[in-house]
């Protein structure tokens, strides 16, 4: 029986890894610098280099290796094909069977969000549950919809892209994907603090917020703290994925949304704005679908990625 496996989650800067039981045991992680230079061509040879010596270290048989799963920023299909990942300067490139011909192991790849949206439903927040949607709202707003246990990818590998649900005609503005009206444009980290400037812009009111130099995590202590400017806000943001998301829920009606990223640290207030708009749009059927904050944070999308190399 292959006892071992690895989750590796690739960002712009660094690249987290993770050495795994194949019950889901986190031996050891880590990280390497991403190399972007060069179109990213260190990325996967730096990768392969890190998990091959790993074993070494640990004088593990590649045989007792179920694989290495793989997450990365942007679109991969099934057969592990990225066309195209600016951050990380990838033009058209097989990462799977790339990083099998490098390592010698099985490999599987999968978007950032899915992966992390697997971590959470295999080990995390809502481990036990098999149909989940998980809300990443940080830098942008970031998504991933697993069904009976499976990430849903679609037919281009854009499947979950819940930031770019339309919500909003007022804000001005386009998305960094080049929309208007998107979701993660008045509801990511950056989007809130957009949406806070562009409220004060239409109705100046007191407030303890600076609209120069205020942040979302500011704008959340306001709330926290009765400002009454700082919880219009919330109410808004709340409409925003309350509406967006009671649309998912007409589609996947899944049993938990989980609600994670930078913002989520904010705790249950986050939740408790979400939720209130949820109920009043949402489908009556999909109506008692719960609604629970990441646990794993960093290591989710670590967990998801060793997740895709293990068979059930």
């Amino acid at each position: 029986m292959q006892e071992y496996c690895f989750g590796i989650d690739v960002g712009g800067t660094t690249v987290k890894m993770g050495l795994f039981r194949t019950d889901g045991e986190l031996l050891e992680k880590w990280e390497i610098p991403s190399h972007t230079e060069n179109e990213g061509a260190a990325i996967l040879p730096d990768i392969a280099k890190a998990a091959l010596g790993k074993l070494e270290e640990r004088g593990i048989d590649k045989k007792d290796v179920a694989g290495i799963g793989i997450g990365v920023p942007g679109p991969i299909d099934a057969n592990g094909v990225v066309p195209h990942t600016a951050n990380l300067g990838w033009g058209y490139k097989e990462v799977t069977k790339e990083l099998t011909e490098l390592t010698g192991l099985p490999s599987k790849g999968g978007n950032d969000a899915n992966v992390a949206a697997l971590g959470e439903m295999w080990k995390g927040a809502a481990a036990g549950h098999k149909s989940g949607v998980m809300v990443t709202l940080g830098t942008g707003v970031g998504g991933g919809v697993i069904i009976n246990g499976k990430i849903i990818t679609g037919a281009h590998g854009a499947g979950g892209e819940i930031g770019h649900i339309h919500v909003d005609d007022e804000v001005p503005g386009a998305c960094g994907c080049g929309n208007h009206g998107c979701l993660e444009h008045v509801a990511s980290a950056n989007g809130i603090v957009r949406l806070a400037k562009w409220m004060l812009e239409q109705n100046a009111v007191k407030t303890v917020l600076d609209p120069e130099t205020m942040s979302a995590r500011e704008i959340w202590d306001a709330v926290k703290d009765g400002d009454t400017f700082a919880c219009e806000v919330a109410e808004r943001f709340g409409k925003y994925l309350g509406l967006a998301l009671s649309a998912v829920a007409g589609t996947a009606d899944p049993e938990v949304f989980v609600i994670g990223g930078g913002m989520s640290r904010a705790g249950q207030i986050v939740i408790d704005y979400i939720q209130k708009y949820y109920v009043k749009y949402v489908f009556r059927g999909c109506r008692d679908a719960e609604f629970i904050l990441a646990s794993l944070g960093n290591d989710a999308g670590m967990y998801g990625a060793a997740k895709l190399v293990i068979e059930e």
